[in-house]
């Protein structure tokens, strides 16, 4: 339930209302918004009856709110969100674009890399230090010394971080580090770790599990927020199907219906929903186009040298070509990069 307040409401009218809520043993959150402040309810468990709020001096509507995915839903709060990490805001008018390697290898590669995006026009590094993979016999990423060099990048750039935190266990130490924890698709369902970033303020960057559907993933975000944190980002990473010519399907319908239904804002990985480089520009075109609020593209110095993902890799070269384009394509659609 969605309580839409006066906007002459009293400081002491609100106090009152949220004061109301929680004796019914509810949960109020106050959501401002550009035009009036409204007060969310969670933690019914069955409909609520608006009549016992809608009487309220200061209270101009009461409203039900129909999706499971309350707190994230559009329903409950209209307006766009922005994410604010490290000074970079995601979402809103401007392009945001996370470049860097699958995972940090070495101190060359990842202050190569770094230069090289920032040069291209970047906004954020991305590199895995943490790295879950499918074989326990592929590289699983320098851990504490991946994060140690990718913070030594950011000193040396400015770029702020975005990297995986794979597990509760190395939850603090990643987020030590981190400006933007990522949350991968293989854990996009681990609910323990869900809880646990949804209890600091650090941004989160959510990504679509291999299977899941929209509603999952919106769901997934709601044990996010739900928690206390609100700044949450969804990624589209593309979806498992009987396709075998590219790693993944990237599903461009996710993006329009994922702004449609959400006030989260919502950025694409194009380099995991193709695994083809050749692919990977083409296609960050087309989420940007399709309304994405940015995307992030793996970016090696040297491809072909990688320890993960070399194959949908670009090298700098190629990503500044790509970038070139993505500022035609925003253009194109009234946004900048």
């Amino acid at each position: 339930m969605l309580i839409l307040l006066r906007p002459d409401v009293t400081a002491p009218q609100q106090a009152a209302i949220e004061a109301l809520v929680k004796s019914h043993g509810l949960v109020p959150h106050v959501i401002p918004g550009a035009a009036r402040t409204a007060i969310g309810i969670t933690g019914n468990r069955g409909a609520l009856e608006p009549g016992r709020y809608q009487s309220l001096p200061g209270v101009a509507d009461v409203i039900a709110v129909s999706q499971p995915y309350k707190l994230v839903s559009r329903e409950w709060k209209p307006d766009d969100t922005v994410v604010t990490v490290r000074g970079v805001p995601i979402g809103g008018q401007r392009i945001t674009v996370m470049a860097g390697p699958c995972s940090v290898e070495s101190t060359e590669q990842i202050h190569e890399a770094g230069r090289g995006v920032l040069r291209a026009g970047a906004h954020m590094l991305r590199g895995g230090a943490f790295k879950p993979r499918t074989s326990p016999y592929e590289f699983q990423g320098l851990k504490e010394e991946g994060l140690r060099l990718l913070a030594e990048v950011r000193a040396e750039t400015g770029l702020p971080i975005v990297t995986e935190v794979k597990d509760t266990e190395t939850l603090a130490l990643v987020a030590e580090y981190a400006d933007l924890l990522q949350i991968g698709a293989r854990n996009m369902q681990n609910f323990s770790l869900l809880e646990a970033v949804g209890d600091l303020r650090t941004p989160v960057l959510l990504k679509r599990g291999m299977s899941a559907t929209l509603k999952e993933l919106l769901m997934a975000a709601e044990y996010i927020v739900s928690r206390g944190n609100p700044n949450v980002i969804l990624c589209e990473r593309g979806i498992r199907t009987f396709e075998t010519m590219t790693r993944n399907t990237f599903d461009i319908n996710a993006i329009p219906m994922l702004k449609e239904r959400s006030h989260l804002p919502v950025i694409a990985d194009p380099s995991h929903g193709v695994g083809v480089r050749s692919a990977v520009g083409p296609v960050a075109l087309a989420a940007i186009a399709a309304g994405a609020d940015g995307v992030i593209i793996e970016v090696h110095p040297r491809p072909s040298e990688a320890l993960s993902d070399g194959q949908q890799s670009l090298d700098v070269a190629q990503f500044g070509l790509v970038m070139g384009r993505l500022a035609r394509v925003a253009e194109a659609v009234g946004r900048s990069v």
